[in-house]
Parts: structure tokens; sequence; C-alpha cells
């Protein structure tokens, strides 16, 4: 028998491209989800994850807005291929993955195996649409007079993202991918009591070619991190998907100082194929008018 000691994965945070512990210093337990707890109520310890301070949500949106020109400038093919890496490195690291869904939702291997597959999946679903989503919302526009009248949606700006509570990853992932598919950048804090996969799926970002500020994670709790991102004066938006409906109202409350978007939290279904709603949520549209001229005196247009 072999009497190496096993070495432990040490989670750490992620912002700006590089992995900070929490500013705090504190750390909490992750435990296994299970359906069959021990008598006092706790899963088997996995890891400690860092608990997020308010230093570091703030640390997080200065990165995310010093990423934000180059991430929205960039064209939609190149954001594209950025997230169909994305998908190529977690199909490389699928069993670690499949192994950390299955304590943080309590399911089994083949379970869990199947929602690491359709996580994947939702990650080419999105890359597919970061080229085609502006000929959907955006177009020409017929008006009354000799001009050019075109509509494009362009990117609201550093979204705060409030990840699911339950789907650690699937649902992580499927409001996250939306966000950054569009050109926005990102300030996450990942499930509070499940941080585990979202912490792993900032390394799987960090070597994927998605320059280092355009998505944040955090973890920690929820409410202690959600706060200062709601009034932060330099967050655009705020996805409240892994919002109670109490704190999802405070958080409303507190957006509503800057004229931040919000998207309330809602029941979704985050196996079945999302539609665009969560793309065109955080696109604000802009429309250009161009005088067409004229052609000789009978004044036609072209």
């Amino acid at each position: 028998m072999s009497d190496r000691l096993s070495v432990l994965k040490t989670y750490k945070l992620y912002v700006g491209g590089k992995f900070p512990r929490s500013e705090s210093g504190r750390v909490y337990e992750v435990t296994t989800q299970t359906s069959a707890a021990d008598a006092a109520g706790k899963g088997k310890w996995l890891a400690n994850a860092p608990q997020s301070s308010r230093k570091d949500a703030r640390d997080a949106v200065v990165a995310a807005r010093k990423a934000f020109g180059g991430w929205s400038g960039a064209t939609a093919y190149n954001r594209g291929q950025i997230l169909y890496r994305v998908a190529e490195m977690l199909e490389g690291r699928r069993d670690q993955f499949v192994r950390e869904v299955a304590d943080a939702e309590g399911l089994g291997k083949s379970k869990a195996a199947n929602v690491v597959d359709a996580t994947i999946d939702r990650w080419v679903w999105y890359a597919g649409w970061t080229d085609k989503i502006a000929q959907v919302v955006g177009g020409g526009n017929p008006v009354a007079g000799p001009y050019f009248n075109l509509s494009s949606p362009e990117p609201t700006g550093v979204v705060a993202v409030l990840a699911p509570q339950e789907s650690s990853l699937l649902g992580l992932v499927s409001v996250l991918a939306p966000v950054i598919a569009t050109g926005n950048t990102a300030v996450v804090i990942a499930s509070e009591k499940s941080p585990l996969p979202a912490l792993s799926l900032a390394e799987v970002l960090a070597t994927s070619d998605v320059p280092g500020g355009v998505v944040n994670v955090l973890s920690g709790r929820t409410a202690e991190i959600a706060a200062p991102l709601a009034a932060h004066q330099d967050v655009n938006a705020i996805d409240l998907a892994g919002a109670d409906e109490v704190l999802a109202k405070d958080l409303e409350i507190a957006a509503a100082d800057n004229l931040k978007r919000v998207l309330r939290p809602q029941p979704v279904d985050y196996t079945e194929t999302p539609g665009i709603d969560r793309m065109t949520a955080f696109l604000e549209t802009k429309t250009v008018w161009h005088p067409t001229g004229s052609l000789g005196a009978s004044g036609s247009s072209y």
C-alpha cells in the first residue's frame, strides 16, 4: 500500500484573469449534497471555498469594465470561436466535472454525466449564436423619406449574474453564456452551497482564450456579494436567477439607483433548449439614420 498523501485541490476566485484568494481571507466549508444526509444534516466535506467580500466584488467590476472594450469590439465570429474553445476544454475535463456535479447536486454518475454533456452542448449552442443574433434582432426599417434606417444590437456592458442555486453547472452556463456571447462582460456569483463546478469552470475559461476580466467568478454568501453589485454605479445590468423572492426585491430596489437592466428570477427548466430571451435581455438597440441622396432632377433616390 502506498503511504503517499493526496494533494487536495485549493479553490480560488477568478478575477481579471487571475486566481486570488478572497481579500478577506475567509473560507467556508462545501459538502456533498445527498438525498440521505447524516443526522447532523451535513454531507461529506469536499473543500473550503473562498468567501468573497465586498472588496472582491468591487475588484471584479473593475476587471469586467476594463475588459469590456476589447470583448465588445471583437468580431462576433471571433467570440464564437472562443466560446467553442470553451466547449472543447470542457469536453477534455469531462470526468472531473462529472464528479463535481455528482457531489454538488447529489446525482448518480450517469445523471451527472448527462448534465455535463448538456452543459457542453449549451456552450456550443451559444457559440453558434454569436454571429447570428444581430441578424435576428436587427435589420433595416422601412421609413417614409429618403433615408436608410438601420437597427443593430449592442451589448449593455458589465452584467452581474447570480447563478442558479440548484443547477451548479448547467444552470450557471445557461445564464452566463448568453451574457458573454453578445459582447457583455460578467461578474458571476456562484451557487452558494455548490460553488465548486463554477470555480473549476473558471479554470477552463482561463485556458480557453477568453480574455481576462470578461468573466469573473466569485463564491461565498450570495446576499452579501450581490448587495454591493446591485448598488454599484458601474454595473449596467443584473440577472437575479439565483436570488429568492425576498433578496430579488431588495436587489431590484438597489439596482434602480442607476437604472440597471434587471432580469428577475423565474422558473426555468435548464434542460430544455433555451430561446434567445437571455441574449436579448442584455442588448441595447442602436438605430442609425442616413440620407440616401437623390439621382437627378426627378428626385428619385437610391
